[in-house]
């Protein structure tokens, strides 16, 4: 056997072996015809077919894929002009209705996608679609997972990516937000003076109310000053003639032990005879009218009934010792 055909046989062997063996990347999964029917699907690894046989028709990725969804417009309830695009999120989970439930899943979900954005953006009003995205995005989600099992995909979620209304609803609606955000500054102004008039009155009530009291309370302590005073005063009073009943008593006590000692008598009409005469003396420097006794030459019986009444009092006060 020459060596070209050696070449030959080994240069075959070998590329039958690279037709057989078929190494699947992490995350991949191929689909293998055999006489153009499905025979196999090949997992992540090294995997063997027969060359001529089988062939390798498809070729799938397990990953999660975004996909874009192309913008289109949509008339809302209110007959509004809007343009909407978005973003889908789906992964494949059936590699072999992915490869012959339908041509293609990719056209299929965008497709879908589109006509389900527009059937719910028409049941909605303009206001409405900027308010309710989670609420289109979940119904679209919903619509595309209910179709895409026959598919072998799994929708996983979407998202709107933009709405963009017409320039003339844009410029109408940042008016209409202008005017509103005027409005709530108007109405904070307005809280706020009415609060400020509010929190005037209150402080004012208060400062009258807190007067009121302090001038009640200085009534209170200034009566009762006075009163204390009055009191104090009284007392005073009532010990000042106390001492003076009490000076008095002495005195004429005084005077009652000195009658009775031994001479008293004698002192005592010494003493009435002189304020008798001077009496008479002070009488006649002030008044130009003299007041005389019936006998003025009897002052010596004048001054015995004094001392009689003198005399009687002392009796009295010893008998009442």
């Amino acid at each position: 056997m020459s060596f070209t055909i050696i070449l030959t046989i080994l240069i075959a062997i070998s590329a039958f072996i690279s037709m057989a063996l078929k190494v699947v990347p992490q995350q991949e999964v191929y689909i293998v015809e055999r006489f153009g029917k499905y025979h196999a699907t090949l997992t992540a690894g090294l995997n063997f077919i027969i060359p001529v046989f089988d062939k390798v028709a498809y070729k799938h990725t397990l990953k999660e894929i975004p996909l874009d969804v192309p913008s289109q417009v949509c008339i809302t309830r209110d007959n509004t002009q809007l343009t909407v695009d978005g973003i889908i999120y789906f992964q494949v989970t059936d590699p072999k209705l992915a490869s012959y439930g339908t041509s293609n899943f990719i056209v299929a979900i965008t497709q879908l996608a589109q006509t389900t954005l527009r059937s719910v953006i028409g049941r909605m009003e303009l206001d409405k679609t900027f308010e309710e995205r989670d609420d289109i995005n979940i119904t679209v989600v919903n619509a595309l997972d209910e179709a895409a099992v026959s598919w072998g995909v799994k929708v996983l979620r979407y998202e709107i990516k933009d709405l963009v209304p017409p320039q003339e609803i844009l410029r109408s609606m940042q008016a209409q937000i202008t005017a509103e955000r005027e409005k709530r500054a108007r109405i904070a102004q307005s809280e706020g003076v009415k609060q400020e008039q509010i929190n005037l009155a209150s402080g004012q009530r208060e400062a009258e109310i807190q007067k009121s009291q302090g001038e009640a309370q200085a009534a209170i302590n200034e009566s009762q000053g006075a009163k204390v005073a009055q009191i104090n005063r009284a007392e005073g009073e009532a010990e000042a003639l106390r001492l003076v009943a009490q000076a008095s008593a002495d005195a004429i006590r005084l005077v009652a032990a000195a009658i009775n000692e031994p001479g008293g008598n004698e002192a005592v009409n010494l003493k009435v005879a002189e304020q008798y005469v001077e009496a008479f003396a002070k009488l006649a420097k002030t008044n130009n009218t003299l007041i005389m006794p019936a006998n003025v030459a009897d002052i010596g019986s004048l001054v015995s009934a004094g001392m009689s009444i003198v005399k009687g009092q002392s009796n009295l006060t010893t008998s009442g010792k």
